[in-house]
């Protein structure tokens, strides 16, 4: 923000005042990694589980550094959004 270029990064990025996020929702990551954790302890074969790609993604947009540095963001974008800090 101290240059006032807009930029994007993980949702993280978004909630340390960079303008947009959009990643994976890593919560959800590590829930399914304990429940990969408990079938190799209860014996399953690492390498009998199946391969899992993340299928929730989140976006975070924060409109205050948006104003800050002149962009306003369509309301689409803003509606399409998991998350919106004022």
């Amino acid at each position: 923000m101290n240059h006032g270029l807009p930029s994007v990064g993980f949702p993280a990025y978004a909630e340390a005042d960079g303008l947009l996020g959009f990643g994976i929702d890593f919560p959800e990551i590590f829930r399914r990694a304990a429940t990969f954790v408990d079938k190799i302890i209860k014996g399953a074969k690492p390498a009998d589980l199946p391969f899992e790609r993340a299928s929730k993604f989140e976006t975070v947009v924060n409109l205050k550094t948006a104003t800050a540095i002149g962009i306003e963001l369509p309301t689409s974008v803003l509606l399409r959004a998991d998350q919106v800090i004022e």
